[in-house]
């Protein structure tokens, strides 16, 4: 939501007043709206009245549900009173409820007793809910009777609603006034944006979780634009990319459970794009499997000429996870690595240089070990969960097109591996790596004190539930609870994540539990020789693109690729139609105009039949070195089933 403090608002205006955008408004930034209709359809040949509907129909995302309520105008107040507390409800609008009430076919009626009921329903109302409405108590008093009539019930329906809404708005050509506010309400308005500071600047402050409780004031982290290292016999220049803008956030009010309805990418702007290759001016056989990669960027951004992506930021999550998960490690390593990220040192925050991307250190709560108690209460995963959905957010509203997932913590390999043995029935020996020292042995003790510390925590929770929460509690931690939190709000936003490591891959098995569709918005690079990233993939049905095995740290290895991926897609959107296919040799007209439009806009050139593959490609020809590997299964299905916490557990 875009106001604080309140569950139900009421939103009245006269006609063409704005009143409706304002009220969208209020919900856009909602993953999902149900919309409530109340008006009738009226005469088929009121043309006039059917263009008003089809525009109001035209202003709905895709994620929002439309119901009807016109045919029993009683079903508003059992739709508001039956709302779960993680909906979002817009009905819009009172008046053509109060015409379907005073309707002669829903008479005789007592209409003061269903505008009572339709007021205690919005009072008991658990979810959010935003009703528009028409002020008609302006005008003159109508001469007629069902003029009279009309304004009567509406002008009763009003003040009923009024008075069982938290906040109430005027809006006079287009401006809103607040009538109703409540103590901590606040009007929506354009934040102003903050400059964040350069690498040069003072270290900054980065929030830490720890245990704080799921409230929407905790504060998110700095986001660091760091200049790159100048080469030799070259000045110093600009950063490659403007400096981030650090947007102040507000809560939305979501409640994040199994089973939420999240956007899916389009599903047919990736094959336009992969059949649109076919018909480029290139001189050898193509991308080969980096056709994938111009198919995920199409799909996610919505259409068959996508772009590069051009402001990628950079989320370094660092969460220690105690006892016998991080054995190996040397204490205080991990923090060492988050400080030289902060500071522009080191693998990761020089290639996020280099490639132009922000960097944002995100500190989460520390995990107990797993072996004896639970990594987290379920309180620290709300809050968790919560506050990377914010970070999603708040790179979506500073226009992020592409996420990068990373993570810095000690013991995260085991934590990871414990997840996946719990989602995936994966065995902890089979998917836990080899344990390398900083001289670069092999240290199998410390591998068996990891394989044993997942082994114990699984054997601790054999009756505990596996849902999605109580595994991120039992097992997972705070840096795989955030990761989860980001592939959510990400998806929701409709920003594509590159995944790099087991902290991501365990976020997605644990996501795909919550919302199905976030899976779709992730794209893995490398597997780096992860054995559970292996695994994970397999599950997931994301196929590596490269098998470099690299082993930079989580977000450094997607990072080397980064510029790889870039050049693909502004190769692809660039070049122009063979000429034999009808090209004329001059850059794609469709791809530049595609550079001034928003993503999510289909190009109709290439959605058009007639396509077809080179002329000296044979059909059902397939080079095997290109060949793409079949995804495995879906894997386990979640269990659906609301958790609830076993006896005994504290907080980590």
């Amino acid at each position: 939501m875009s106001v604080d403090g309140w569950n139900t608002v009421l939103v009245l205006g006269g006609i063409r007043s704005g009143k409706s955008e304002f009220a969208e408004s209020l919900v856009a930034d909602a993953p999902v709206v149900r919309y409530l209709a109340t008006a009738p359809e009226g005469d088929p040949e009121d043309t006039e009245w059917a263009t008003r509907l089809a525009a109001h129909r035209a202003r709905r995302p895709g994620s929002w549900t439309t119901e009807e309520t016109a045919a029993e105008p009683r079903r508003l107040a059992d739709v508001l009173a039956t709302a779960e507390p993680n909906e979002t409800l817009l009905v819009d609008d009172l008046g053509g409820w109060v015409t379907v009430l005073l309707d002669p076919d829903h008479q005789p009626a007592d209409d003061v007793a269903t505008i009572a009921e339709l007021g205690e329903a919005i009072r008991t109302c658990s979810a959010r809910v935003v009703l528009v409405s028409p002020e008609v108590g302006l005008s003159l008093v109508p001469t007629t009777p069902l003029g009279r009539a009309f304004t009567d019930a509406l002008g009763a329906a009003n003040r009923t609603v009024a008075d069982a809404c938290d906040a109430v708005a005027l809006v006079v050509a287009g401006q809103p006034v607040w009538l109703k506010p409540v103590a901590t309400t606040t009007v929506p308005a354009a934040p102003a944006a903050t400059t964040v500071p350069s690498a040069t600047a003072t270290a900054p402050v980065v929030a830490s979780l720890g245990d704080a409780q799921p409230t929407p004031e905790v504060q998110l982290p700095d986001v660091l634009t760091h200049t790159p290292p100048a080469a030799p016999n070259q000045e110093p220049g600009n950063p490659w990319a403007a400096p981030t803008m650090a947007l102040p956030m507000v809560a939305t009010g979501l409640v994040i459970q199994p089973g939420m309805e999240l956007p899916m990418p389009d599903e047919y702007a990736g094959p336009q794009a992969v059949d649109r290759l076919a018909t480029l001016d290139v001189p050898g056989a193509g991308l080969g499997v980096l056709d994938r990669v111009v198919g995920f960027a199409a799909t996610t951004q919505g259409t068959s000429t996508p772009q590069a992506w051009g402001s990628v930021r950079v989320l370094l999550l660092h969460g220690d996870h105690a006892g016998g998960a991080s054995a190996g490690t040397v204490a205080g390593e991990s923090a060492r690595r988050a400080a030289q990220a902060r500071a522009g040192q080191g693998a990761l925050a020089r290639l996020a240089a280099e490639s132009g991307a922000s960097l944002q250190v995100v500190d989460t709560p520390a995990a107990a070990p797993m072996e004896d108690q639970p990594a987290l209460s379920l309180e620290q995963v709300e809050s968790a969960l919560r506050y990377g959905w914010r970070l999603a957010e708040q790179a979506a509203d500073a226009g992020v097109q592409l996420l990068v997932l990373g993570a810095c913590g000690a013991g995260t390999e085991a934590a990871a591996a414990a997840v996946l043995a719990a989602t995936a029935g994966a065995e902890p020996p089979a998917v836990l790596g080899r344990v390398i020292t900083d001289s670069g042995e092999i240290d199998d003790a410390a591998w068996m004190i990891r394989c044993a510390a997942v082994r114990d925590a699984l054997h601790r929770t054999r009756r505990s539930s596996r849902g999605a929460k109580d595994i991120l509690a039992e097992l997972g931690g705070g840096d795989v609870a955030v990761a989860t939190g980001v592939l959510l709000g990400a998806t929701a936003r409709r920003v594509p994540v590159l995944l790099d490591g087991p902290v991501g891959v365990a976020a997605g098995m644990v996501s795909r539990d919550l919302a199905g569709q976030a899976r779709h918005w992730c794209l893995l690079a490398d597997h780096g020789g992860h054995p559970a990233v292996r695994l994970a993939a397999d599950v997931l049905g994301l196929t590596p693109l490269f098998d470099l095995r690299l082993d930079l740290g989580e977000g450094a290895n997607a990072l080397v690729a980064l510029p790889l991926l870039r050049s693909v897609l502004a190769l692809a959107a660039a070049l122009p139609v063979h000429p034999s296919l009808g090209g004329d040799g001059e850059p794609d007209q469709a791809a530049d105009e595609s550079e001034s439009t928003e993503p999510g806009f289909p190009d109709p050139e290439y959605t058009e039949p007639g396509y077809t593959d080179r002329e000296y490609a044979e059909p059902g020809y397939t080079d095997p070195e290109f060949a793409e590997p079949e995804p495995a299964g879906p894997g386990p299905a979640s269990t659906g089933a609301d958790e609830q916490p076993a006896s005994g557990w504290r907080a980590g």
